[in-house]
């Protein structure tokens, strides 16, 4: 989740870049997109995403044009909760909302908390809705919370978010309060392996990664990063040693689709705003009117360099590169990074464009495929198993 700038772009019409075998791909298969901030848009504002809505960018008449049919839920929490109190609140709100979803139209979405529910909805034509907690603030530091979220339907947690929190020091975060993990993180790592809970170590600390590496008997996850040779410096994002770290432990890596987190020129027009901003609020107040009218006049001096569907292209083909077809795949992070999604991909109806950029340099249909859905859900059926293996020993 980041914050939601709205920039002057127009929209390209998503269905004339992609030919009838892009669409004809991401309808037969499954399309699994493991990081769509539906629930906290809905708690900004409500709409019913059953039908189509005026803003935001999943509804289900894009979803279906799209061919997404299992978009992980994110149940973001932000990270000021960890102090202020109410993460457990907010994170039963959010899934309830997710079960509003499924309760307005039942022929149309479900609820899933397995691989087996995730196959069995796509023969049904439903979409599937199953979730993913961004942010482990909500566990509390009481393995009896990993339990609850467990039973709701929770399926991964990302440890950390844009802080530090009980559980992991966050990428974001200079303070390194832990130098990684957390004594009680280090032990969530071994419960969730236990409950068949998928570990997601988007946004945490390089340190956190190898430490949750070393401790992981199961496959984990990035849901929604992408890779740091195309943003040098970016610590959220993954450099080359961590993703082959994450393929030889089976792991997978799920492209974010952000302009900034693809585009080195994205990311630098970001630092350039907040090292500005920071100086006004500094000089003025962060109440003053200078601050106020900052990002209007930003913006209108400096427009934002959007990411093209090429450099996320990129970011596939190096994964490919240095670790292997099986170790990548889709985590847009659709409704989370607010308007600067790039050209030919900015909402759910445009995975067919994504796709044929795919075909165009020379991925075969079955290669599609595992970086459609065949990669992640290699990893949440394998999660799945250990976990079985846990309890029968």
């Amino acid at each position: 989740m980041a914050s939601c700038n709205t920039f002057a772009t127009s929209t390209p019409n998503t269905t004339q870049f992609a030919t009838k075998k892009a669409h004809q791909l991401v309808q037969q298969h499954i399309l699994l997109d493991s990081h769509i901030d539906v629930p906290y848009r809905l708690e900004e504002k409500w709409e019913d995403v059953t039908k189509a809505t005026g803003t935001g960018d999943f509804d289900y008449p894009r979803a279906k044009q799209g061919g997404l049919n299992a978009p992980f839920m994110s149940i973001y929490i932000p990270a000021s909760l960890e102090k202020a109190g109410g993460a457990v609140r907010m994170a039963d709100r959010l899934i309830d909302y997710v079960e509003a979803i499924v309760g307005r139209a039942p022929d149309k979405f479900a609820i899933a908390t397995s691989v087996a529910d995730v196959k069995a909805q796509f023969k049904q034509g439903l979409i599937s809705l199953p979730m993913g907690m961004e942010n482990g603030a909500p566990i509390d530091g009481k393995l009896a919370n990993l339990t609850h979220f467990y039973q709701r339907g929770v399926r991964y947690i990302t440890l950390a978010h844009s802080q530090s929190n009980h559980i992991s020091d966050s990428s974001y975060d200079l303070r390194r309060q832990w130098k990684g993990l957390s004594p009680f993180g280090k032990t969530l790592v071994t419960a969730m392996n236990d409950i068949g809970m998928m570990i997601d170590i988007s946004h945490v600390s390089d340190d956190a990664f190898y430490q949750v590496i070393e401790l992981s008997n199961a496959p984990v996850i990035a849901s929604h990063s992408s890779l740091r040779k195309f943003t040098p410096g970016f610590e959220r994002n993954m450099d080359d040693a961590m993703i082959k770290a994450l393929a030889k432990n089976g792991g997978v890596i799920q492209i974010n689709f952000g302009s900034s987190f693809v585009s080195s020129p994205a990311q630098k027009w970001y630092e350039k705003k907040s090292k500005q901003e920071k100086a006004l609020a500094k000089q003025f107040g962060k109440d003053s009117k200078e601050v106020s009218s900052f990002d209007e006049q930003y913006e209108k001096e400096n427009p934002f360099p959007f990411a093209g569907l090429n450099i996320v292209l990129d970011h596939i083909d190096h994964v490919v590169k240095i670790a292997g077809i099986d170790h990548v795949g889709i985590g847009s992070d659709y409704d989370g990074v607010g308007d600067s999604l790039p050209e030919q991909l900015k909402d759910v109806a445009s995975y067919p464009n994504l796709v044929q950029g795919l075909l165009n340099r020379g991925y075969s249909d079955a290669d599609i495929v595992k970086i459609l859905s065949g990669n992640f859900l290699r990893v949440w059926q394998q999660v799945e198993s250990n976990a079985k293996q846990a309890v029968e020993k």
